[in-house]
């Protein structure tokens, strides 16, 4: 696959905004050829990808989160990798560990299954927080320090983490800190009636994502993340998006609201988001559609308000509802 050639300037051009919602298209298509009838979910795995992001799933057991991460691995000409986190896990598991060679009288470093390019963290809250905390550097830094010595991973690399919400016993909550370094958190759910019987009819076929073929090479994915930063983000909608992040700190019953981070997060995905849809400049509607999943999993609430039935996604869309957008003009649309 070829990218178009890059531009002295830093701005995406309507060609490769073209190009780049092709290419977002057919990397949907594939995965979605595993995953039936959750094209949207999809489109925002791809879209945290594409932004250099990670993203976490929960959601009920039997419901592809999985099948959904193993499809995108077999969609991208690149590593993937497997970890099953369970409460025994070492650190040392995930990162990689240094081992003495008696012959050459020197350590040498084993990696571990972080370096890939697609790391599927299964049931990650079934760890011990303390290799949960292993994840922390390399998922902000790309790299991992072992014994002193920094490594970086491959490029492009995304950590696609799952949990279930509703078993609890022998799981460890994940802390802020943790959540904040996910670019999104979503759900699959549970499929409509026509894909549960396409599902049925495929029956024989057990492994849907093993059966995929790569439509994409890893440096191309890289080639789009350059891309996407070149989408143009007007000051209005700069504005909007610092707007809600202050409100969100403070919005009745949040204890904490969202991080600089999470700001950041949000403009990356929109930038993301826009090219997706053949545009190089993002709108409102941009932010708004993306807020839930790259927000909500960043505020914390008043133990009280959750008592009373009050959720994350409700608190942020009232913030939503609060804040007006700007006016297409002014958001250089």
């Amino acid at each position: 696959m070829t990218t178009p050639t890059a531009q002295t300037t830093e701005v995406m051009t309507q060609e490769q905004a073209s190009w780049f919602a092709d290419t977002f298209t057919r990397i949907v298509g594939n995965v979605s050829a595993a995953v039936l009838g959750k094209e949207n979910v999809v489109r925002l795995v791809v879209t945290t990808l594409l932004s250099g992001g990670h993203l976490l799933l929960e959601d009920y057991p039997g419901t592809g989160k999985t099948q959904l991460a193993r499809a995108l691995g077999q969609t991208l000409q690149a590593t993937s990798s497997r970890i099953q986190f369970t409460p025994d896990l070492l650190p040392s598991d995930v990162t990689g560990v240094s081992i003495f060679d008696p012959k050459a009288q020197t350590f040498e470093f084993h990696e571990g299954p972080v370096f890939a390019n697609v790391v599927l963290a299964d049931e990650i809250n079934r760890a011990s927080p303390k290799t949960q905390s292993a994840l922390l550097e390399v998922m902000e830094e790309g790299r991992v320090t072992v014994d002193g010595v920094t490594h970086q991973v491959a490029k492009p690399f995304i950590v696609l983490a799952t949990q279930n919400p509703i078993e609890q016993a022998g799981t460890y909550k994940l802390p802020e800190a943790q959540l904040d370094r996910f670019l999104m958190k979503t759900s699959v759910g549970y499929p409509d009636q026509a894909a549960t019987v396409e599902i049925l009819h495929g029956s024989a076929q057990r492994d849907r994502a093993g059966a995929l073929q790569p439509v994409i090479t890893g440096q191309a994915v890289s080639d789009m993340v350059r891309l996407a930063d070149g989408v143009h983000v007007d000051p209005s909608v700069l504005e909007y998006v610092s707007t809600i992040v202050a409100e969100t700190r403070r919005a009745p019953g949040v204890v904490l609201g969202v991080s600089v981070r999470g700001a950041l997060s949000l403009v990356r995905a929109t930038k993301t988001w826009a090219a997706a849809h053949g545009r190089n400049y993002v709108i409102p509607d941009d932010v708004q559609e993306l807020a839930e999943p790259v927000l909500a999993h960043r505020l914390v609430l008043e133990a009280e308000a959750e008592f009373e039935g009050a959720t994350a996604p409700d608190a942020l869309a009232t913030v939503l509802s609060d804040v007006p957008p700007p006016t297409m003009r002014a958001a250089g649309a």
